[in-house]
């Protein structure tokens, strides 16, 4: 095996000892059909089953990897592959690995990331659960496409081709499952270009349970899109509610309000003012993450327009809207005594009270957050080698 190997076909395995040989056949004879060098890297996760004496058996190299997890395994698979072009798949016998071809073509259109779509080329009876067919799938699959315009209608599929160097540039950390998630957020977050072809999916061929946990997993897939995308968690929630709280905070400040056969007044007023608090906090956490994932990493730069708009939020900005926000939350008070005063400091009418109490202490909670708020991001800032 030249080091300068066009083709991997990995496998990350961990008790595969029913299907790994038959896997390992098919993965070679791919790569036979398209006439390129290669090989068949095993990542094994610690079997206890002989599958690396099959592997080896059937002329595949076997990578051990101590690390236990999906993505340790596939991550390790990627840094010792000696093929130009890496094709993932699973070794239980579900992937079609005669589909090399259509990855490969695609890879030297000038992709980097090349998606298999099962939706597109057929899933066989009883090879894919009907939860996650029609539901996990898709759902994960949309919100990949609307958080980071992926162009691939499968987000999850594990068949998947690659360009080692560039997926090597990435630096990709996570060790379990959501590495597949990983793999693609990172890739259209870096500007690489993706591209899909079909591919069947047909039952496994193990007698045991397969290593997924529908819920455990499909929730730490969706924790991973939410987190990787600080827009949609935070900061479009939180403009929202902001824009939403004050609109209703300004009607309904003058005067109680009647719509149908409803009557709003302070108590509406008071949730309103709650969503544009809430909609503040949220919008600092997305300005927050979204500096933080920068700097370690996780995030790419953001683009001059935004770097600017982020710039913008220092101590110094923060302590002067900071100030303004106290000071009018200090007048409304002062007012509001000066009315308590008129009635020689007796008895107040507290639906009329509480339309200055409340806008009052609102902008003081306000000013408060716009000061240590522009501090923690100022530090979040500071440049370190």
């Amino acid at each position: 095996m030249s080091p300068t190997a066009s083709v991997t076909i990995l496998m990350p395995c961990l008790n595969e000892a029913e299907t790994l040989a038959v896997c390992v056949r098919k993965a070679r004879a791919a790569i036979d059909a398209t006439g390129l060098p290669g090989e068949v890297l095993v990542a094994d996760n610690g079997s206890t089953d002989g599958s690396q004496a099959i592997a080896e058996a059937e002329g595949a190299r076997v990578l051990p990897v101590p690390v236990r997890g999906y993505g340790a395994a596939l991550i390790a698979g990627i840094e010792n592959a000696q093929g130009k072009y890496i094709l993932m798949g699973d070794a239980d016998d579900s992937y079609d690995f005669s589909h090399l071809s259509r990855f490969v073509s695609k890879l030297d259109e000038g992709y980097d990331l090349v998606m298999g779509n099962r939706f597109q080329g057929g899933i066989l009876n009883h090879a894919m659960p009907p939860l996650h067919r029609y539901l996990g799938n898709p759902v994960l699959s949309f919100i990949g496409r609307l958080f980071f315009r992926v162009p691939t209608g499968d987000f999850h599929c594990g068949l998947r081709a690659f360009r080692a160097d560039k997926m090597r540039s990435l630096g990709l950390r996570t060790t379990g499952m959501e590495f597949a998630s990983e793999m693609v957020v990172r890739s259209a977050l870096t500007g690489f270009r993706i591209g899909e072809v079909p591919t069947t999916l047909q039952p496994d061929g193990r007698s045991r349970a397969p290593h997924l946990r529908t819920w455990r997993d499909g929730w730490r897939h969706l924790q991973f899109l939410l987190m990787y995308s600080p827009r949609w968690l935070f900061f479009y929630p939180g403009v929202f509610l902001m824009f939403l709280g004050l609109v209703l905070s300004l009607w309904l400040l003058p005067a109680e309000r009647q719509v149908g056969n409803l009557h709003l007044d302070v108590d509406t007023l008071v949730y309103a003012l709650f969503a544009l608090m809430i909609g503040v906090h949220m919008s600092v956490f997305a300005v927050s993450a979204r500096v933080f994932g920068a700097q370690q990493g996780f995030l790419p730069p953001s683009s001059p327009a935004k770097a600017k708009l982020i710039e913008m939020v220092n101590p110094t900005n923060g302590l002067l809207a900071g100030v303004v926000f106290l000071l009018l939350g200090l007048s409304v008070a002062v007012y509001a005594v000066l009315e308590w005063k008129l009635t020689g400091f007796g008895t107040l009418t507290a639906t009329r009270m509480l339309r200055f109490t409340l806008p009052s202490a609102t902008a003081l909670m306000l000013g408060v957050e716009a000061i240590f708020a522009s501090f923690f991001i100022g530090l979040l800032q500071i440049k370190h080698r």
